[in-house]
Formats: C-alpha cells, sequence, structure tokens
C-alpha cells in the first residue's frame, strides 16, 4: 500500500503541512475524526501545486471556531447553511472545513437540502472520480485513503468522469468546473462524461446554477496558474458570461497578468509565498467598469479576498510613496522596508509601478541585493566561532549584511575586521590525563635519571649522587618524560656501568650454618 502521508507531507509547503497539523490538533481534541479530501488529495497524488486545504469533519466544524482562533487561524467566511468554515491557517495557507454531508435535491435551481452524514456518504454526493477520496487524519486509522469510484486510476489515466448521469442536472456548476479543470491540468472528459456534458450543454441546464456557485467559480479564477487561459476555456464554452454578462477575456490585461505570473514564480524560489489571487482578480477585471466589479464581489463568498482585491492598490501607492522617501533613503533601508512588507504588496507594485525608482528599488531587492549576501565570508565566521549557536548570530549576519549593501565594508578584511570583536573566547584546553597508581618513572636510554642523575653524552659516564654512591637509596625524583619505546631495552642494573667507582663497601658478615654445633669450637683449640 502506498504511503500516503509520507507523500501528503513530501508535496505540502511547510505552510500547509503546519496548518493539517494545527487542524488536526483541534479536532482531536474535540474528539471529531478529521480527513483531507476532495482537490487537496487529487493535488497530492498528481503532482500538481496544492492551492488549498480541503477538510472533512464528521461533524460540525462551526464548533471548531474558537479553537481554532486560538491556535492562529482566521476565520474569512462561514456558510452555515452547509456547515463550512473558510480559513487562512498560519502562513498565509488557505483552507476549507466542510462537515460531511448528504445532498438531497428535491428540484433543479434549488438549494439541496443537507443532512449530517458518514465520510463514504460525504464522498457519494461529489462531482468527478478524482475529487471523491479522503485522506484519514484520525489515530488508529492515519494515513488510510478511501478511494471508493477508483479516482486514483482516472489521475493515472488523465480523465476527468462524473460520478454518475445525472450530475450535470444535479449541480449545473460543475459543467463550468468540468472546463476549468480541463483547461488546468489539459486533461480531457471521459467519454461517457463528454456526451453528458453536451447533452446537459444543449439542454441549457446552466440556467439552473445558483448564484452561491457562480460566486465559488469566480473566486476559483483567482488561484489558477494560467488564469487567462482558462478564462479563455470559458469563455469558448459560452460559461465566461454566466460569470458575468460583461466579462470577455478582451477585458483582462494580458501583459499584466503575465508579469504577475513570473514575478509570482520568482519570489517562490525565493522563499515567499505571496497570495497573488487580488492581483489576478484585478488584472482579470482591468478593463471592467467599477459597477461590473462590484457586482463580481459581492458574489464572492471569501470575503478575505475581495477585501485585499479592493485595497489592493490604495496599500501599492502608500508603499511606493515609502520607498520614494527617507525610509528608503539607502539600500539596507529599502531592504528592511520591503523585508517586513506584505508579499502580496511587493508582488503587485514590482508589476504596477509608475515610479522609476520604486521599480528599480524592487528589482535590486529580488535580484542584485541577494547575490551581496553571498559575500558574507561564512568558513571565516566559522573559523571564529561565530556561528548559528551563538544567540546573537542572526543580528551579527544582518549587521554585516546591511553594511555591505551600503558598502561600508569593501573588502573581505574589512569584514573580517569587523567580525573579530565579536569572536568568542576559545574553550579552555583539556585537563591531563590522570596516572595511576602503579605508574613508574620514565628511564632514558642511559639509566642515568633513575639513579639520580643526569645522563650525559653518548659514550660518558654519567654523575650520580653521594648517596647513590654510598649504597643509599636515592631520593624519588619527579618522573621525566622520555620515549617509551627505548625504555624497555635497558634493565635497571644499567647504572651500575656507567657509574664511577664506589667506596669500598664493608665486609659482608659470614653466613651463618643453619645449624651451630659445637664441633666448630673444638676443632679451632685443636689447630693451636
Amino acid at each position: 500500500m502506498a504511503d500516503y502521508i509520507y507523500t501528503m507531507e513530501l508535496r505540502l509547503t511547510p505552510d500547509q503541512l503546519k496548518g493539517v497539523n494545527l487542524v488536526q490538533d483541534v479536532a482531536r481534541a474535540a474528539g471529531l475524526n478529521l480527513y483531507l479530501t476532495g482537490g487537496a488529495i487529487r493535488d497530492i497524488i498528481s503532482g500538481f501545486a496544492i492551492r488549498d486545504l480541503d477538510f472533512t469533519i464528521q461533524g460540525n466544524p462551526l464548533k471548531l471556531q474558537k479553537d481554532l482562533e486560538k491556535a492562529g487561524a482566521r476565520i474569512t467566511a462561514i456558510e452555515e447553511d452547509i456547515r463550512t468554515l473558510f480559513v487562512s491557517l498560519p502562513g498565509n495557507a488557505r483552507a476549507e472545513i466542510s462537515m460531511a454531508r448528504t445532498e438531497q435535491r428535491e428540484k433543479t435551481g434549488k438549494p439541496p437540502i443537507v443532512a449530517p452524514a458518514t465520510i463514504h456518504e460525504d464522498l457519494r454526493r461529489r462531482d468527478f472520480t478524482v475529487n471523491a477520496m479522503a485522506l484519514s487524519l484520525n489515530e488508529g486509522s492515519r494515513g488510510l485513503l478511501l478511494d471508493p469510484f477508483n479516482g486514483v486510476a482516472d489521475i493515472e489515466a488523465k480523465l476527468i468522469r462524473i460520478l454518475h448521469n445525472y450530475a450535470f442536472l444535479e449541480d449545473p456548476s460543475r459543467l463550468l468546473r468540468a472546463t476549468r479543470f480541463a483547461a488546468r491540468f489539459h486533461w480531457p472528459l471521459e467519454e461517457r462524461t463528454q456526451a453528458r456534458y453536451d447533452a446537459a450543454k444543449e439542454g441549457k441546464y446552466i440556467e439552473y446554477i445558483l448564484r452561491s456557485s457562480i460566486g465559488h467559480e469566480i473566486a476559483a479564477l483567482a488561484h489558477e496558474d494560467d488564469p487567462l487561459f482558462v478564462v479563455k476555456m470559458l469563455e469558448k464554452e459560452g460559461w465566461l458570461e454566466v460569470l458575468h454578462p460583461h466579462w470577455t477575456s478582451a477585458k483582462a490585461d494580458a501583459n499584466g497578468l503575465a508579469a504577475l505570473m513570473k514575478t509570482r514564480q520568482q519570489m517562490v524560489d525565493l522563499g515567499y509565498a505571496p497570495d497573488a489571487g487580488p492581483a489576478v482578480m484585478y488584472f482579470l477585471t482591468a478593463r471592467m467598469s467599477e459597477k461590473d466589479i462590484s457586482e463580481i464581489q459581492r458574489m464572492i463568498p471569501r470575503k478575505d479576498l475581495v477585501e485585499a482585491w479592493r485595497d489592493i492598490e490604495d496599500h501599492a501607492k502608500e508603499l511606493a510613496k515609502r520607498l520614494m522617501g527617507k525610509e528608503a533613503a539607502t539600500p539596507s533601508r529599502t531592504w528592511n522596508l520591503l523585508s517586513n512588507s506584505r508579499p502580496e504588496m511587493v508582488l503587485f507594485l514590482a508589476v504596477t509601478a509608475k515610479q522609476q525608482s520604486v521599480e528599480q528599488k524592487i528589482r535590486n531587492f529580488l535580484t542584485k541585493w541577494r547575490q551581496v549576501q553571498q559575500k558574507i565570508p561564512l568558513p571565516e565566521m566559522t573559523e571564529l566561532l561565530i556561528t548559528p549557536q551563538l544567540p546573537e548570530y542572526s543580528k551579527i549576519a544582518h549587521d554585516v549584511f546591511m553594511l555591505l549593501l551600503d558598502g561600508k565594508l569593501r573588502s573581505r578584511t574589512e569584514t573580517l575586521k569587523f567580525l573579530k570583536p565579536f569572536a568568542p573566547p576559545p574553550p579552555p584546553p583539556p585537563p591531563p590525563p590522570r596516572r595511576g597508581r602503579g605508574a613508574k618513572a620514565t628511564v632514558d636510554a642511559s639509566g642515568a635519571q633513575a639513579a639520580g642523575g643526569k645522563p650525559g653524552p653518548k659514550g660518558k659516564k654519567a654523575a650520580v649522587s653521594p648517596a647513590v654512591a654510598a649504597g643509599k637509596p636515592a631520593p624519588e625524583a619527579a618522573p621525566a618524560k622520555a620515549k617509551p619505546a627505548k625504555v624497555e631495552s635497558k634493565p635497571a642494573a644499567a647504572p651500575q656501568k656507567t657509574a664511577a667507582k664506589p667506596a669500598k663497601p664493608a665486609p659482608k658478615p659470614a653466613k651463618k650454618p643453619k645449624h651451630s654445633t659445637t664441633p666448630t669450637r673444638d676443632k679451632s683449640k685443636k689447630k693451636k
């Protein structure tokens, strides 16, 4: 069985993975079963960019609102009729948390009757096989993939297939979704699905589409990788006028969109995660009237997207004004200003800036000044023990970078001179090894040190202390360093060969016999 948890962790961005863990912990604390579902599973398996995290809970997710906010999430919209939360997770990751439900449609064009259900029943109500999958995030079954309609096979075959014959009649917005997926993935509709699609188009099922569904489809355009191509495909099928009667691909700013998506990818490569949605909607409706734009904005359910779209020009003008003032008078100040600004504003201003100085500063921020970071002497900092383990390491590295940006450190020598005062003192030397109790003093090749004398030149006798000459034991001397390999070659008798002639020792007493007898005395008397 495939390890889908490993695949999920590998494919999600760090912020998305943190968001999954956050929602998982909140749901587990509430005792609710949680599943990652829909488009998130499809994109994880297929390898396409993961735009949103879709969660399904067996229970009411509206009860988790306060706990999610305490954990750092932000609720951007609520749909109480279907019990769905739209959430902005920490790190700007978008998520949708829905109740597992069934939808019973009594009449086409009317909102469905919603009832709580199990995860298996929830998957049966969905649109396409590639969206009818769920990954368990619960203890005991974590990593289990639920795929009742064999969506993985359709992903491998690159086909879009409806679940049943009445899919487009039940929800006409699936006609727009099928076109949008075909344009995004470049996947064709499965044969039976294409036949039902054509029949629904001929039968004008689209006339029964719900207004709320239109708003969801408009919002989905904001997060496409090639939004203009998707808009053109919708226009070709006749669905763009369903979203708004005055909307055409000609009213979009094609050049602005191309520059926006290119700059967005550049920022992503540098480690930023800007939400390009508001800017995409700005360029897609660039040549529409204010009235038409307001009508489109009122249909979108995600109010955070709408607010960011409305305010994007004003925020960009404010940032441009700051970039032309004293706050950005030097490269280091400009860097700090742009680093602390919202990535979305930097992205939008990089494409729409009218002042050449502002445009140049943003270009330097994204390209030229990044190369200056490579001049920070990291190997030399390591030699000076200025490493990330130091609490002040980040500040030191930042200060060096700022001075390099402003040209105040012009060479590596000047940089090292600046860094040396921050180097911590070297660690103390290790303590000397402890000697064992039975360790003996080391003796040199001549053996003179063991006898208390000093080693002499090769071939000469070494001097010996009077005490040793008199036969008395020499005082214990401090051990001397010697080469261990040569110590074992000579025994302790060597000093006698090199020592000066000793004084004549006293005569040794005669050994007493083991048994003293009287006959010995008698023999002496006889001799006399």
